[in-house]
């Protein structure tokens, strides 16, 4: 399938984003280890989130959790301190993608899990039981989700878990985050120095817990709000947190550097409000950043810059090669189908200096099962005129609704079985 995504002149609209896939995911695993009556409330409704709904719901003795790489992680330490034997497996493309880290530091506290297949990837077959606990050391470089897995499960270990982060730690505000919702389920779990988090044993309390919407996914917004040419143009996002823990809420300073302005309507709320987008028409030259602690705004930057001309150099996007897909060599591919030359290294660092190729006649996008890469290309009609879409299915991982919301918003999006 493919779409064929065409904008809209004006952009006025109020947009009822998803709720947050990182929170909901984290409420999950500990609502269930809390036991399991008071369920969160506004869960999102994407592919990720469902699958651990279906995982903890039916416990199957094959977990099948498709392409989410947190369901994977989250899971993984799940069944191995409660009882029971599954094997746990999903796509392709998570049967490549790498768990031994987390495996190996899961099995150093006593966990029972063996590969059933290639050494380091999934399937899993695991035997959940009762685990000590102790201390532990990970990587702080690897993916934030293996650190949140074994924080989740810390306080039902024997012993707590006294965690230490090996060298330089990436994403640390998912981690925060992770902390953050284990304190809202009443248990104690903190930085007891720089690189090193302890958790006692303890009980986390089964109490309601309501989600709030997503800040990741409302940076395709301000994405659009950059592009349109739309001088008046504004987006109202409800049921967001002005001082929310989510660390891509840093989206709003990132895009201000773009021209996007943002207006709490209660500023410094603890409880979600309205926020209001419009456009200040002012930008810089150039966009330096260091995306270590937001890989997942990465691409939506790395679209929309080279359309509006503004050159870039980002840093901190080594873990974007391990994602749903390579994200930088995807990038570098499809904006290049548009006529932009990006270039990359193996730091994790990607540029564009300004430099053009000849665009294709009628490019399409590819998105490699992977939703980001739908959604950061979608926002470009508003300066392409259109732009055409394959597989954009691929949404539903996160964002379920978000062609509809397009719609709402006056996009014109016509589907067509023909894909590339």
């Amino acid at each position: 399938m493919q779409y064929i995504v065409k904008a809209p002149t004006l952009l006025r609209s109020t947009i009822s984003l998803p709720a947050s896939k990182s929170i909901s995911n984290r409420a999950l695993i500990i609502h269930s280890l809390a036991g399991g009556k008071a369920r969160p409330d506004n869960l999102s409704d994407c592919d990720d989130t469902e699958v651990i709904v279906r995982a903890l719901k039916d416990r199957p003795h094959t977990i099948d959790i498709k392409a989410s790489g947190t369901a994977m992680r989250f899971m993984t330490a799940y069944l191995s301190t409660t009882e029971g034997e599954h094997v746990l497996t999903g796509t392709e493309r998570m049967r490549h993608r790498p768990i031994k880290v987390l495996v190996d530091t899961l099995r150093f506290l006593g966990a029972d899990i063996q590969y059933e297949n290639e050494e380091g990837f999934p399937p899993l077959r695991i035997r959940g039981q009762k685990l000590e606990g102790g201390t532990a050391e990970i990587p702080g470089n690897v993916s934030s989700q293996y650190i949140s897995a074994l924080l989740m499960v810390a306080p039902t270990l024997e012993k707590g878990l006294q965690l230490r982060l090996i060298g330089e730690i990436v994403s640390r505000p998912y981690i925060d985050l992770t902390l953050h919702v284990m304190h809202e389920y009443g248990v104690k779990a903190e930085w007891s120095d720089v690189d090193t988090i302890s958790i006692p044993p303890q009980h986390y309390a089964d109490r309601p817990y309501t989600i709030e919407n997503d800040w990741t996914a409302s940076g395709y917004w301000y994405e659009m709000l950059a592009l349109t040419t739309d001088a008046e143009a504004k987006i109202t996002l409800p049921g967001l947190k002005d001082a929310s823990r989510q660390g891509d809420a840093a989206v709003k300073y990132i895009f201000s550097l773009l021209g996007v302005k943002t207006v709490f309507e209660e500023k410094g709320s603890e409880l979600p409000t309205n926020v209001h987008l419009s456009r200040n028409n002012r930008t810089l030259p150039q966009i330096d950043y260091d995306f270590n602690y937001q890989p997942d705004l990465a691409q939506t930057l790395i679209a929309a810059c080279p359309v509006l001309g503004i050159p870039f150099h980002f840093e901190g996007l080594k873990s974007l090669k391990i994602k749903e897909t390579d994200r930088i060599k995807a990038m570098k591919t499809e904006m290049q189908k548009l006529g932009y030359v990006l270039h990359d290294t193996e730091d994790g660092e990607m540029t564009w200096d300004g430099e053009r190729c000849e665009p294709q006649t009628q490019p399409v996008i590819e998105t490699y099962e992977d939703h980001r890469m739908a959604m950061a290309f979608a926002p470009l009609a508003l300066r392409l005129g259109e732009i055409r879409i394959n597989h954009p299915e691929v949404v539903s991982k996160s964002y379920p609704h978000y062609w509809d919301d397009l719609r709402q918003a006056g996009f014109t999006i016509e589907k067509t079985d023909t894909t590339d």
